[in-house]
């Protein structure tokens, strides 16, 4: 088990369509997790930026572009890009800066200002991307693989259409209550089932939209932490950054099926699957002891998914686990009190460090109408192209 660093200020900017630069979006996040953590900008030893890629020159020196506009101080400063697990890479990198004894207290901050609409490809020729591949080649843009793994989901497991609204309906519920929700309305299952189809089965509903946002959090080590008067904060116990094995041939965006360029034998698991249990492993811990998780539901049909690689419940039952309640507030075992991405749409750097704010509240008991009540360990968990794993493990 590695050892602990404190988590301790969480700050957000809210998400929606703002129109504005994704600095400005940081910028308020950091301020407020450095306020959350009654730490001085002046004594933040080391500034790690989750790069936002698409807003120019500043997005490739995130780390640098935030430090800029908080002042410079002489910090340390890192940049870290992995699509959409950016903002836990970039925890993670904080993390080992801590343990390493390269500085006491770290900001971590990602923000994006997303383009209107769903994320396209990049223009010139990549035929080395497989990304570039997916959407030239296949013509699959995410929505198209969202709803190739519904599909597979319908045909493997029996799930329906009527399953997937309803994790919309779940997470409608809790974003009403979230106030940096983009999306805080209640929906019902007609309401999905009446939005225009996207990719067969899933409608617009089923989808994430892309958004502006920013969050941030500031960690430290426990020493510094006792020493600021935090005597019981909320630690990360573990943080999971493991890459796919191959061969694989499960639908793992951006790839459709993969071979193995190397000599090794099939891995009795998914991609995801072994992202959770590598955090779990590192954590010491087990999904029994997990008091509720924050995952990345891109689509309706993939929040499904993760229930199944967290060890929530066993291949093709995460729809029973769902019927059951099991997974809302009052469950078991909760999923995305915050309201998911379903509530706040993709901004993809931040998106990441936005499930480990959500989880501090719970853990601190400050999550206000949404809060799962004695919350002591939670996971987030989330996936980026290109083999990025993404997840985190967080006590109280």
């Amino acid at each position: 088990m590695t050892a602990e660093v404190a988590v301790l200020g969480a700050g957000m900017h809210p998400w929606g369509k703002w129109g504005r630069g994704f600095v400005e979006y940081g910028v308020k996040a950091a301020r407020a997790a450095l306020v959350d953590a009654g730490v001085d900008w002046r004594d933040v030893g080391s500034i790690v930026g989750a790069d936002t890629v698409r807003g120019g020159y500043p997005g490739y020196v995130a780390g640098a572009t935030f430090a800029r506009a908080l002042g410079w101080q002489g910090a340390r400063v890192a940049s870290v890009y992995a699509a959409c697990a950016s903002g836990v890479q970039a925890i993670d990198t904080a993390r080992a800066q801590i343990l390493a004894g390269l500085a006491d207290v770290v900001l971590v901050v990602g923000a994006d200002a997303a383009p209107k609409g769903f994320f396209r490809p990049a223009g010139g020729d990549r035929p080395d991307d497989p990304d570039w591949l997916r959407f030239r080649v296949l013509g699959a843009t995410n929505p198209t693989y969202f709803g190739l793994y519904a599909r597979r989901r319908m045909a493997v497991h029996g799930d329906t259409p009527e399953d997937f609204a309803q994790v919309k309906v779940k997470n409608a519920a809790m974003g009403a209550l979230n106030p940096n929700a983009r999306y805080r309305k209640r929906v019902t299952a007609e309401e999905v089932a009446a939005s225009a189809v996207v990719a067969d089965p899933l409608r617009l509903l089923d989808i994430c939209a892309t958004s502006d946002g920013g969050a941030a959090v500031v960690l430290s080590s426990m020493e510094f932490a006792r020493r600021h008067g935090t005597a019981e904060p909320v630690r990360i116990r573990a943080v999971s950054t493991v890459t796919p094995r191959y061969p694989n041939t499960v639908l793992d965006l951006p790839d459709i099926a993969t071979d193995s360029a190397v000599g090794v034998e099939p891995g009795g698991e998914t991609f995801r699957a072994s992202i959770a249990r590598a955090a779990y492993e590192e954590a010491g811990i087990g999904p029994e002891d997990l008091s509720l998780a924050e995952v990345y539901d891109l689509s309706t049909a993939l929040e499904l998914q993760w229930y199944e690689d967290l060890g929530l419940c066993g291949g093709g039952e995460a729809a029973k686990l769902l019927r059951e309640g099991v997974t809302a507030p009052g469950g078991r075992t909760p999923v995305n009190p915050s309201g998911g991405l379903a509530s706040f749409g993709e901004a993809v750097p931040a998106q990441a460090i936005a499930q480990v704010c959500e989880v501090t509240w719970q853990l601190r008991g400050q999550a206000g109408d949404r809060q799962i009540p004695d919350a002591r360990v939670a996971i987030t968990a989330n996936q980026g192209l290109f083999g990025h794993g993404s997840a985190v493990v967080a006590v109280r």
